[in-house]
C-alpha cells in the first residue's frame, strides 16, 4: 500500500496533485508567518483569527451570493482585523488580561459566525454554498483555481516576510530599540497580524476553522527546537509545515478515507514530537544527557572534595556511607562515580572492618587539590563579585566557567587568605598554596 508505485499512481491523479500542491503551499506560508507569531508569543492569536474569519466568510457569501475565494478572503481579512483591534482595545482600556480578551473575542466572533452560517443554511441556495466545509476543512474540494489563489497569496506572504525581515526581527526581540530608531512598531505589529490573518484564511478550506491554528503554531514550535537563529528557524518552520501538508495529504489519499485537514495536523504533531525528543541541543534526550553529565561531574567533585577536606583533617580515608549521607547522593549514582574514578586511576577502594573506605592515588590527590582550589576561588569570587569587577561566568549560559582568567587569580588568592579558605595541604609537598600558605 505504501510502495513507490502506489504513491506514484496517486500523485498522477490531477485532483491529488492539486490538493498536494495546495497543502504544501499552505504549510510553507503558515510556517513562516507562524514563526513570527510564535516568537511574539501570539500563538493563540492564530486560533482567534481563524474563528473570527468565519463571520467574514459568511457575510461575503450573503452579500455576493457566490462562493468565490477572493471575496471570502476579503471578508475574512476584515473580520480578522476587527478581532485583532478588539483584542488590542480590550487589553489597552480595561484591566482584563490578554488571555481573557482572546477567549472573549474568539467566542463572540465564532458564535456570530455560527449564527450567520445557520441563517445561510436556511436560504434556498444555502445547501449548495458549501460553507460548512470551512468548519473542519475539506482539502479534497480544492480545485485548480483555489490552488492558484493559495499559491499566489503564499508567495506574496513569503516575499513580504523577506522584505520586512529586519523589522519583524526587531519587533520580536527588541521592540523598544526599534522604537528608538524611529520605526513604527505598533504599525508593524498590526501589519504582522494582518499577514497572520491572510495566512489563516488561505488555510481554512484545507484545514478548517477549528484546526488551522495548529498549522500556524506547530511547525514554528518544532523548528524552535532545532536552532537558535531566526533565519534558520523561518526556513525550518516553512519546510516542516510543507512536509506536514505533504504527509497528511499522502496518507489521506492512500485509501484510509480519513479527512485531509486533521491528518495534516496529526502529521505536524508527529513532527513536533520528534523534534521535542530528538533535537540536538533543546530536545529532551539532549537535555537528559546534559543533566546526567552535570550530575556525574558534581558527584565526582564531591567525592574528591570530601577526600581532600578529610586530608586537611589528617584523615586519608572516607567511607562510602558518609559520602552518601553527607551529600544525599543516590547510591547507584555514587557507585557509578566511584567506579569511574577507580577506572581513571584517581581512587582506591579498601575494605576495613567490613566498611568500604575510599582514598585517593597520587594523581587523585592532585585532582582533588585542583577541584577544591577551583571551588573555593569560585566561592570567594561570588562573595566579592561586585568588588572584583571581572566575571568568570559564561556570557551565553551564565554558568561559572571551568577556567578562571589568569588576571583574576592574584586577587582571588588574596581573598582566599582573607577568609581563611585557602587549601591547607598540597599533594606535592615541594609546592605551597600559590597565595603564600605553605603545606
Amino acid at each position: 500500500m505504501f510502495s513507490l508505485e502506489n504513491i506514484g499512481a496517486h500523485l498522477s491523479d490531477p485532483n491529488t496533485a492539486w490538493v498536494l500542491s495546495g497543502t504544501m503551499l499552505l504549510g510553507l506560508s503558515s510556517g513562516v508567518i507562524g514563526a513570527f507569531a510564535f516568537l511574539r508569543k501570539r500563538s493563540l492569536m492564530g486560533d482567534v483569527l481563524a474563528h473570527a474569519a468565519l463571520p467574514g466568510i459568511c457575510l461575503a457569501f450573503m452579500l455576493t451570493g457566490t462562493k468565490n475565494s477572493f471575496f471570502f478572503l476579503i471578508g475574512a481579512i476584515i473580520t480578522g482585523v476587527l478581532a485583532s483591534m478588539a483584542i488590542s482595545t480590550i487589553t489597552r482600556f480595561s484591566r482584563l488580561k490578554e488571555d481573557t480578551a482572546l477567549g472573549l473575542v474568539l467566542s463572540v466572533f465564532f458564535g456570530f459566525g455560527i449564527v450567520l452560517l445557520t441563517q445561510i443554511q436556511h436560504q434556498p441556495n444555502g445547501n449548495q454554498s458549501g460553507l460548512d466545509q470551512f468548519l473542519f476543512g475539506q482539502a479534497a474540494s480544492l480545485v485548480g483555481e483555489d490552488v492558484w489563489v493559495m499559491g499566489s497569496v503564499a508567495l506574496l506572504l513569503l516575499v513580504i516576510t523577506f522584505l520586512f525581515f529586519k523589522e519583524f526581527k526587531l519587533l520580536c526581540f527588541d521592540a523598544g530599540f526599534g522604537r528608538s530608531l524611529g520605526l513604527p512598531m505598533a504599525a508593524l505589529d498590526l501589519f504582522l497580524m494582518l499577514l497572520l490573518v491572510v495566512a489563516v484564511v488561505i488555510g481554512l478550506q484545507a484545514a478548517g476553522v477549528v484546526l488551522v491554528a495548529a498549522l500556524i503554531v506547530t511547525p514554528a514550535a518544532a523548528a524552535r527546537y532545532w536552532t537558535e537563529r531566526l533565519d534558520v528557524m523561518l526556513i525550518l518552520s516553512a519546510l516542516l509545515g510543507g512536509l506536514s501538508g505533504a504527509l497528511g495529504t499522502l496518507f489521506s489519499t492512500m485509501g484510509f478515507n480519513f479527512p485531509t485537514g486533521p491528518l495534516i495536523v496529526v502529521a505536524a504533531t508527529v513532527v513536533f514530537m520528534l523534534s521535542m525528543v530528538f533535537a540536538p541541543r533543546r530536545g529532551l534526550l539532549a537535555k537528559a544527557w546534559r543533566l546526567s553529565q552535570v550530575r556525574r561531574e558534581a558527584t565526582r567533585d564531591r567525592i574528591l572534595q570530601a577526600l581532600y577536606e578529610a586530608r586537611e583533617q589528617n584523615e586519608d580515608l572516607v567511607t562510602v556511607e558518609s559520602l552518601s549521607s553527607r551529600y544525599a547522593i543516590p547510591s547507584r549514582q555514587l557507585e557509578r562515580a566511584v567506579r569511574n574514578l577507580v577506572g581513571e586511576g584517581w581512587l582506591q577502594v579498601k575494605d576495613q572492618a567490613g566498611e568500604r573506605m575510599l582514598t585517593a592515588t597520587a594523581a587523585g590527590w592532585n585532582a582533588a587539590y585542583e577541584t577544591v582550589l577551583h571551588a573555593r576561588l569560585t566561592e570567594v569570587w561570588m562573595m566579592h563579585e561586585n568588588e572584583v569587577g571581572s566575571t568568570i561566568r559564561d556570557s551565553d549560559t551564565g554558568a561559572v566557567r571551568e577556567d578562571i582568567p589568569d588576571e583574576l587569580l592574584p586577587e582571588l588568592h588574596k581573598l582566599l587568605v582573607l577568609h581563611g579558605r585557602e587549601p591547607r595541604w598540597h599533594p606535592n609537598s615541594s609546592k605551597g598554596f600559590e597565595g603564600g600558605m605553605q603545606s
